[in-house]
This record gives C-alpha cells, sequence and structure tokens, in this order.
C-alpha cells in the first residue's frame, strides 16, 4: 500500500485544523508540516483536498444494513405519501412479479392511517391472492392482507400475544395492523427465508451505500443466526465496502438459555478473521416505540383509551440477570431504550452488571434515548454509557406531530432528545441513522442535530432549542463519538488511528445557516487508506 498525503483543509475533533495528513499502511503516520513534507516524494500519492475539507470517516451507532439492502427487493413503499399510493404500489410490483410466493416490502409511513391503523380489506384490494407483509417504518409494526392473517391463523380466537398488539374491528377479527414481536412474529414466522444470495447482494448493496456517504464503520443493531451466515458469506466474497459490527439479537422469550448460543456466533465470526467484521455485541431491547404506545414511560401516555405505560420487553430483574450474564462473557450491551421507564431500568441492569463483574471498559450502548428523566441524566455518565443517538427524530415532522406528541403531551415532547443536556453531563455521544427508518446520511443528521429544523426549516428558532448542538459537537459525536463506542482506533486524525477518512465538496464550517448543512456532499471515502464507496448524489 503506497504513503498517501492529504494536502489541504482538514478537521479533527481532538485537534482542530490541520493542512495536511499522511498515512501508511492505512494508518495516519504524521500530521501537519511532517505531513506536507512528503508530498513530491517519490511513492508517495498526493490527494488535494481542493475547496473542500477532510475529516475522520463517518461512523453510524446504529442501523440496519440488511433491512435496508433488501428494502430494494420489493415494493417501493418507501416515501410514499397515501394509502392510496402505497396500495398501488404493491398492486403494481405483484403484477410485474407473478412467481413471488409472497408480496414483502418496508418502510411504509405510519402516518398515513389514523392512529397508524391499517387495514387488511385496502392490501386485498390489490394481491387477493397471494400474502403481503409490509413493515411500517419503524420496523416495530406490520401491514398484512388477509391472506397472511389467514395462513399465520390469525383470527378472531387469536389471543393477544405476549410483547404485541393485534388491532382488531369491532367484532373482534383482526384488522391488518400488528404491533411488535409478539403480534408481527405470527405472520413472520411463516414466512419464506429470503435466498442467501439475495441477502449477501442486500449487503454489497447497503455497505456500498454507506461507503458513499463516508460511512466507514457501522453497528448493526439486529443480527440473527440466519443473518451471521450472510454476513459471513458477504465478508468471504469481498462484498463489505465499509466495517461492521454485528449486536447478535438477545431473544426475550429466551432468557438466559440463549447465552451459550450467541457466544458461539461470536466465536464464529472471530474465526473468519476479516477486520472489517466483528460480532463483539449483544442487542437488547428494553421498549418498544411511542408511535405505538408501546415505548416504557414512568408516567401513562395521554389521549383516550392510553390510560397506561407502554411495555417493558424484559421484566427488570431478568434484563439486569441477562445483561450481567452477557457481560460475564465479554459481551458490550447495545439495549434499545426509548421510554424514560426503559432508560431507568436499563440503567438499573447496567449498574447491576458492573457491580457483580467488577470493573472493565464495557462501554455499554444505550440507544435512543427519547425520554431521559431528569434525575437519571448523571447516571449515563456515572456508568460510562455511550448515549446513541439519531438526529433526524428530533424534529417537528409528521410522526413526531401526528404520532408522538398526542401521546406525551406537551411537556414531556418538549424533554425529548436531550443530546446537549448529556454531553453537558459528561456522557459520550455518538450518532446513528436507524436506517432504513430515517437516512442513512450523515450530514443529514447534522443539519438536523444543529438546527431541531424540519425540511421547510420549521420551526424558525428550532424546536426545543436549547438542545440544538453546534457543528464541531455534531462532527465529534458522528466521529469520534462513533469510533468510541465501536472501541476503534479511528474518529479521529491523530497519528495511529486509522486512516479511514472522507471528504466533503467544501467547509461545513463556512455554512451561515445550520438547517442547509445537508446540502455539503461528501466526494471520496477511504477505508484504511484505500478509497471505497461510490460519490453521494446530488
Amino acid at each position: 500500500m503506497p504513503e498517501t498525503v492529504w494536502v489541504g483543509p482538514a478537521w479533527c475533533p481532538e485537534q482542530g485544523r490541520l493542512d495536511a495528513v499522511l498515512a501508511v499502511d492505512g494508518r495516519i503516520a504524521a500530521v501537519g508540516g511532517a505531513a506536507a513534507a512528503r508530498a513530491g516524494q517519490p511513492g508517495v500519492q498526493v490527494v488535494d483536498v481542493g475547496d473542500g475539507l477532510l475529516l475522520p470517516g463517518f461512523g453510524d451507532g446504529h442501523a440496519h444494513p440488511l433491512f435496508g439492502g433488501l428494502e430494494a427487493e420489493g415494493p417501493a413503499v418507501s416515501g410514499l405519501t397515501s394509502v392510496e399510493a402505497v396500495v398501488a404500489e404493491v398492486a403494481r410490483w405483484a403484477a410485474e412479479h407473478p412467481e413471488a410466493a409472497w408480496v414483502q416490502a418496508a418502510s411504509y409511513d405510519s402516518t398515513l392511517a389514523p392512529d397508524g391503523l391499517f387495514d387488511a380489506r385496502w392490501l386485498d384490494a390489490a394481491v387477493p391472492d397471494r400474502p403481503v407483509m409490509l413493515r411500517a417504518g419503524d420496523y416495530h409494526t406490520a401491514w398484512v392482507n388477509s391472506r397472511a392473517l389467514a395462513l399465520a391463523g390469525i383470527d378472531a380466537t387469536t389471543p393477544e400475544p405476549a410483547l404485541g398488539e393485534i388491532p382488531r374491528r369491532p367484532d373482534g377479527t383482526p384488522l391488518g395492523t400488528l404491533r411488535e414481536w409478539g403480534a408481527v412474529d405470527l405472520v413472520a414466522a411463516v414466512v419464506p427465508d429470503r435466498p442467501l444470495e439475495a441477502r449477501v447482494l442486500a449487503l454489497e448493496r447497503a455497505t456500498r451505500h454507506l461507503a458513499g456517504l463516508g460511512v466507514t464503520w457501522v453497528q448493526d443493531a439486529w443480527v440473527e443466526a440466519g443473518d451471521v451466515e450472510a454476513y459471513l458469506a458477504a465478508s468471504g466474497r469481498g462484498a463489505l465496502h465499509c466495517a461492521v459490527n454485528l449486536a447478535l439479537y438477545a431473544d426475550p422469550r429466551r432468557g438466559l438459555h440463549q447465552v451459550e448460543a450467541l457466544v458461539r456466533l461470536r466465536e464464529r465470526v472471530r474465526a473468519h478473521a476479516d477486520p472489517l467484521l466483528t460480532a463483539e455485541t449483544v442487542k437488547l431491547f428494553a421498549d418498544g416505540v411511542v408511535e405505538g404506545g408501546t415505548a416504557a414511560l414512568l408516567e401513562p401516555y395521554q389521549g383516550t383509551g392510553c390510560a397506561h405505560t407502554g411495555m417493558l420487553v424484559w421484566a427488570p430483574d431478568e434484563l439486569a440477570a441477562v445483561v450481567t450474564a452477557l457481560d460475564a462473557q465479554g459481551f458490550q450491551a447495545h439495549v434499545h431504550t426509548i421510554g424514560d421507564r426503559a432508560v431507568r431500568v436499563a440503567l438499573d441492569a447496567l449498574e447491576h452488571a458492573a457491580r457483580v463483574n467488577g470493573p472493565r471498559d464495557r462501554r455499554p450502548v444505550l440507544a435512543h434515548l427519547q425520554l431521559v428523566a431528569e434525575e437519571d441524566r448523571a447516571r449515563l455518565a456515572a456508568l460510562g454509557v455511550v448515549a446513541n443517538a439519531e438526529p433526524l427524530w428530533a424534529q417537528l415532522d409528521a410522526v413526531m406531530q401526528d404520532l408522538t406528541v398526542p401521546r406525551l403531551g406537551a411537556e414531556r415532547a418538549a424533554a425529548q432528545y436531550p443530546w446537549a443536556t448529556l454531553t453537558a453531563l459528561g456522557t459520550t455521544l455518538s450518532f446513528g441513522s436507524d436506517w432504513p427508518v430515517s437516512s442513512a446520511d450523515p450530514l443529514e443528521g447534522v443539519a438536523v442535530a444543529c438546527s431541531r429544523q424540519t425540511d421547510a426549516r420549521v420551526p424558525a428558532g428550532g424546536w426545543t432549542p436549547a438542545e440544538r448542538l453546534g457543528l464541531e459537537a455534531a462532527l465529534t459525536a458522528y466521529t469520534r463519538g462513533t469510533a468510541h463506542q465501536a472501541f476503534r482506533r479511528a474518529g479521529t486524525l491523530r497519528v495511529g488511528a486509522d486512516a479511514d477518512l472522507v471528504r466533503l465538496d467544501r467547509d461545513p464550517f463556512s455554512v451561515a445557516e445550520p438547517r442547509d448543512l445537508d446540502t455539503v456532499r461528501v466526494t471520496a471515502t477511504w477505508l484504511r487508506g484505500v478509497p471505497v464507496g461510490a460519490v453521494r448524489g446530488g
């Protein structure tokens, strides 16, 4: 691998402004004058940053690459703005693919029907003879047709499942919307597995997309045993275009019995010995989502029929026990925590694990952190928790206005996503996308993190403006923050760090309005000094 020197403006979350960076054998070997002195020397490749800006490569601390890559395999329902448009797209795709035994797609907009409730009969009109399963943009909800319900054996006599909800018509028959795993899995269990080849192609497509956005490492935040096989196959073919850590899914219905199986999966990935692929993390869900009324809250939801506090996926003592057992095996915990009660229960579990197993560098991750009670906020830093946040969610979009705020009420809604508060308390913040739930583009996330505004630039001063971040803090969350989460030697331009780099077409610090930061473009990405990915389109 030749020496490469990048000449021109650069920025590092630790060193600030630099004017040259040198990489040797995939690692940063010098910066500033010592790096610039290598330009023009025999065998040294020179990259002119020009009018752009060189940064450490972005990380994505919480995404679902396999889900994202597979969305191209079915009807293109993401982004459609009416139920009629979704139904028409499903009908079109089904007509063009008569060989498909199932029609599957994601991510439909759950705000298109009142209270997020979609009727099976709407899909029956498009595809009456084959089962249809669509996942909502939150991936916690599904919309299915009558044929899918019948194949899954879901009817008026089906009891409410544990860890799930089956909304019904007045006569008790299932409506066609399924919420959370206990319900969604009743249908998912009868859906045939995607062929291995399709999953490998999905991973190639997904990681190429991420690399083109400047992402050099991604946390896949929900990986089951069959997904590990797809990752190993993709790795074997050289089809991974960014580094990936797999968060192996811990099923609440299997409890402690699954720990040994998770260890075996990790050992399979370790034995594969690809530096781009690791499996050092376990994903646990503490609760669901506010939009479905399944996030676990300390106080009841608001609105008609909402006098409940949501759903804890694990009982508190069970979560503490499994986190402690996984921690004893050296796993990093990555816990989905939306509601303030879920955050508290997860913090209690992490505290218990540390007390039982003793000190070590754990870097546990709490993902999303939509609501954090004031009395729990300082606990994150004290426990060394990495606060993983999805910046695109912190805006008054349709989901927030139509589903979230009515369920929380004004006071709690204004306390969502307290990133500035958490960082001021010393918590390490990492950013992610939850792609394909929201866009994987870090620059779109930076624009919202710094403005708290929608695409239409509303509200004028930003929503919950006290929690806006400065540009340096937002970029740090996508670089050093995600690298810290990943235990990676990256995220900075310090000597010895991996040469994971991204070049922007212009300096984002020169952009006058924070919401316009998403107009900055990635022009090149390097993974350990090697160019990867495609240029992001305009």
